[in-house]
């Protein structure tokens, strides 16, 4: 019986110039006990877990993030991951996955590359972009790694404005971006079809 196919599914996050923003930020941010409903975990085991295996590491500090701590932390999986592999970055997961992948040859042949609301720079509204993630101007790595990337944006983010995609769509010659309409804010919803019909589109299942 063959392995499913794997889905690495990198997380958001956030990064601060300097201790003192940090904690303001745990001051002040918003606290609620109430759990919400989001696309990147059981809408997506649901819709996808009958047909890959889907891998969701909890990358170092995501709170105060960076970038070389989530390298470390990133390959330590290597060992474990089968060719054919789907990347996933949501935000800060995605432009870890455009810079990692912009610098260094993946190990493992990628099937496709989903970089969703990933910032381009540190123009994003009401946060820093540092801790080392910022991208060096040659991306053209990132194509000869897959061959199937996509990046998906909303018209209406309040976080990365779809200036971002503009800025991708300036380096990535050949990459699939998308900008929705329909799709409100920094893509916090409780289901993304869109994104589950590629992924199925990507291996054949109909469905």
């Amino acid at each position: 019986m063959s392995k499913k196919t794997q889905i690495f599914f990198i997380h958001g996050g956030m990064t601060f110039k300097n201790k003192k923003d940090y904690l303001y930020f745990l001051k002040h941010r918003e606290i609620s006990v109430k759990k919400k409903a989001s696309w990147t975990e059981e809408y997506t085991n649901k819709k996808l877990g009958k047909y890959f295996e889907i891998i969701r590491p909890r990358m170092p500090l995501s709170d105060d993030a960076k970038y070389s701590q989530w390298q470390i932390h990133f390959e330590r999986y290597f060992p474990y991951l089968r060719p054919n592999i789907i990347l996933i970055g949501s935000s800060l997961g995605g432009i870890f996955l455009a810079k990692y992948l912009s610098e260094n040859k993946f190990p493992k042949k990628i099937l496709s590359v989903y970089l969703v609301c990933p910032p381009y720079d540190d123009s994003v509204i009401g946060e820093d972009l540092v801790g080392g993630f910022k991208l060096k101007s040659d991306l053209s790595l990132l194509e000869k790694n897959c061959q199937n990337v996509n990046l998906l944006f909303s018209r209406n983010d309040e976080v990365v404005p779809v200036a971002h995609a503009k800025k991708y769509a300036q380096k990535l010659k050949k990459a699939r971006i998308i900008v929705y309409k329909h799709i409100k804010g920094h893509f916090k919803i409780s289901e993304f079809p869109e994104i589950i019909k590629m992924i199925k589109n990507d291996k054949k299942i109909r469905g």
